[in-house]
């Protein structure tokens, strides 16, 4: 299995855990079948989706229909799994955080493959890790997890911007997307662990009118 291969298998894996993130808002807000499957679908392959569009380019789950196959699977799964057992939150929060480190590479990778700049590759990496997270809390009505004190979009920035200095040191695209992965999960595991936060803008004693 070839470095490429790998990075194809852990996207599927982060599409895997990102649904079952949607599914468990679904079943939190109490949603019919219909509604968890938008929540899975939007929470999978919505940053990919406006990332691609934004790039002008096919979206990549209309050329590979696999990524609607592990949806469904994850819905399935899902279904049929909190009928019986609880998910571990932990072991989510990890995969999440794993997906969240792969999404960031490859949406910074795409961008740089058009030739754009550093900027923008970096803010396709991000909305590929976060968008569909994003979505998922919009439509489920909560405050999006980018928006509260969490380590998370932080890490992807972080994240995006070592992918595209360490292949100006490697020249090899495969070291550098494992210093980002694992320095993207590595951040954002330890900030789940320590309950790490960003500080609120403005002054916390100031009350809102």
């Amino acid at each position: 299995m070839t470095f490429i291969d790998g990075i194809f298998y852990l996207d599927l894996l982060g599409t895997l855990v990102f649904a079952i993130t949607g599914l468990l808002a679904a079943v939190r807000k109490q949603l019919d079948l219909f509604g968890a499957l938008v929540l899975a679908t939007v929470t999978a392959v919505g940053g990919g989706t406006i990332r691609d569009l934004i790039l002008d380019t096919p979206v990549f789950w209309t050329q590979q229909v696999v990524y609607l196959y592990v949806i469904l699977f994850a819905s399935v799964f899902t279904y049929i799994y909190i009928r019986f057992f609880t998910f571990p939150n932990k072991l989510l929060l990890w995969l999440d955080a794993l997906g969240l480190a792969v999404f960031t590479v490859i949406g910074a990778q795409k961008a740089l493959d058009f030739g754009l700049a550093m900027p923008v590759v970096v803010l396709m990496g991000v909305m590929t890790g976060v968008l569909g997270g994003i979505i998922r809390d919009v439509l489920a009505g909560e405050v999006p997890l980018i928006f509260r004190k969490e380590i998370y979009a932080t890490a992807s920035v972080l994240g995006a911007i070592v992918y595209v200095i360490a292949l100006e040191w490697f020249a090899v695209m495969e070291w550098a997307a494992i210093l980002t992965i694992v320095l993207v999960f590595t951040l954002r595991v330890w900030a789940i662990h320590a309950k790490a936060s960003l500080p609120t803008f403005g002054n916390p004693n100031q009350s809102g009118q």
